[in-house]
């Protein structure tokens, strides 16, 4: 399966990045740290390289030793996983489900570095993101280009004029999401051409496209909205980069055209998957943007700012994100971020792994309603805007999966299929 490919190749690989990563630090460490920089570093290299060998020899899966604030609720998820195995001994590496040992590996990562201080706050893939956005540049010019002439004349857009905008920056933060170094191993992953030129072409590969849904949504929410609440739509983040400069002008052109008051940004708390987005990433591309010297560029870096200042935007994270667990647990695990959620008027989870965690990361059939496939995890309306990269697919018409299979055996998980998928809340 692909998940053997992953957990056999790509995890690996990953993990020889990192450690080659810190490798190239060390002068940077000692220069900042002295001998206690290089200390860490040393330390934190043996803890990876011990991983990676407990890994490529399919040893079990160890509990967490560490004292974070999510080791507790890791090592229950852990006991769990024993359990399910029915006394088939201890859950190792290649014997136990993907989105678990995935994860996992990700946290183990974390723990090398926050174990060691004072090297305990480096970013290992803060190098691999900034790249994304420094090679994504023309990208990112024409997108904040795009969208700055957008504005000048977006009031006097009608409906129909406005559904169209949404629908082609709903298409670009769609298409922002095949930018994903996780699922490249950290290879070069950028946007390099105007993510608005190829649209048209891209049309047939959405294979679920529920863009009306959103729009009918959107739009009887304001026109019902007569007791001035604020319309709150909430983005589930993905990959830092250009992904990320695709979605805050998504929520930009939300707020820009009234269809929203307010919008929720959640990040990941530790450094994730390789490419997804922090805090500091965030802030951190917002700040490129401002210091541009590109005047469209910058313009949209320092408006952005000021809907974080003025508290139209705000960004959170949640221990949640970057646990194992899958969303229909979030009501018992996380009872605060579910009743968050509930706030929201709409949910748009962006990416591959939020699909994963959305569905259960099972081998349903593709004809099982998205719906279904959520188990009860309803918090608000939502919606998914993925392009697929790994092998779970649900709520399509009978014999359309079946179909594109035929010719194309790895459809599922190359990233050049896409679905925008919405539920409404029950």
């Amino acid at each position: 399966s692909f998940a053997y490919f992953t957990v056999k190749d790509r995890l690996p690989q990953i993990l020889t990045k990192v450690i080659d990563t810190l490798h190239r630090h060390k002068n940077e460490f000692f220069e900042e740290h002295g001998e206690k920089g290089v200390e860490a570093e040393k330390k934190a290299i043996s803890f990876l390289s011990k991983l990676r060998n407990e890994l490529q020899t399919d040893k079990p899966v160890t509990p967490l030793e560490d004292e974070l604030p999510d080791a507790v609720l890791w090592n229950q998820y852990l006991d769990y996983q024993r359990n399910l195995s029915n006394g088939n001994g201890e859950p190792s590496w290649f014997q136990s489900p993907w989105l678990f040992v995935e994860c996992y590996m990700y946290r183990r990562i974390h723990a090398a570095l926050a174990q060691n201080p004072p090297i305990g706050s480096f970013d290992v893939f803060k190098e691999g993101k900034a790249q994304n956005f420094f090679e994504s540049q023309e990208a990112i010019i024409a997108l904040c280009t795009y969208f700055q002439e957008l504005l000048k004349n977006i009031k006097d857009l009608d409906e129909k004029q406005l559904q169209g905008e949404l629908f082609k920056l709903l298409q670009v933060s769609l298409w922002g999401n095949k930018c994903d170094l996780s699922f490249s191993a950290g290879e070069e992953s950028s946007q390099k051409s105007s993510p608005l030129q190829c649209l048209e072409d891209m049309v047939p590969y959405i294979i679920v496209d529920d863009m009306e849904k959103l729009w009918s949504l959107l739009i009887n929410t304001k026109e019902r909205n007569t007791e001035k609440c604020n319309v709150r739509v909430d983005i589930i983040l993905d990959n830092a980069g250009f992904e990320l400069v695709s979605d805050l002008v998504l929520a930009d052109f939300l707020l820009s055209s009234k269809l929203a008051d307010e919008v929720h940004f959640h990040g990941k708390s530790i450094p994730w998957y390789v490419s997804d987005t922090t805090e500091n990433d965030f802030n951190w591309t917002i700040k490129q943007l401002q210091a541009a010297n590109h005047m469209w560029m910058s313009r949209c870096g320092i408006n952005w700012e000021g809907n974080l200042k003025k508290g139209v935007w705000v960004y959170q994270d949640h221990m949640f994100w970057t646990l194992p667990h899958v969303y229909s647990s979030m009501a018992e695990v996380a009872p605060d971020l579910y009743a968050d959620l509930q706030k929201s008027n709409l949910i748009l989870f962006k990416g591959d792994l939020n699909y994963r965690k959305l569905t259960g990361d099972r081998k349903w059939e593709y004809t099982v309603p998205f719906h279904q496939a959520l188990n009860k995890f309803h918090p608000a309306p939502l919606c998914s805007l993925r392009t697929l990269k790994s092998d779970t697919q649900v709520g399509l018409k009978p014999g359309q999966g079946e179909q594109i299979q035929a010719s194309e055996p790895e459809w599922m998980i190359t990233g050049k299929y896409g679905i925008v998928q919405f539920d409404a809340a029950p």
